[in-house]
């Protein structure tokens, strides 16, 4: 909103993607906690329905238009904006 050259829609993510295992792994480190048990694919499918597919197999979002315009991203990467998020 603070940017009038960019305009129409916008994916509003992060420059660099992670995997879900990755981003358990970095929320278990933000959290000190362990990160090592996997929800059963069945159970995310009965609970989600068909968003629980995008939860299992991802998606791939990277924010061209963005980084076309050569936007300052202020959490670039996962383990940083989790260490903002959890306050350290």
């Amino acid at each position: 909103m603070k940017h009038p050259e960019i305009s129409g829609p916008v994916n509003v993510c992060s420059p660099n993607p992670v995997r879900n295992k990755d981003l358990a792994k970095a929320l278990g480190r933000a959290l000190h906690r362990p990160s090592f048990i996997p929800a059963p694919a069945f159970m995310v499918k009965l609970a989600l329905g068909e968003f629980g597919s995008i939860i299992l197999e991802g998606q791939r979002v990277i924010p061209r238009k963005l980084l076309d315009s050569r936007f300052v991203f202020q959490y670039p990467d996962i383990e940083k904006a989790l260490q903002s998020i959890v306050g350290e």
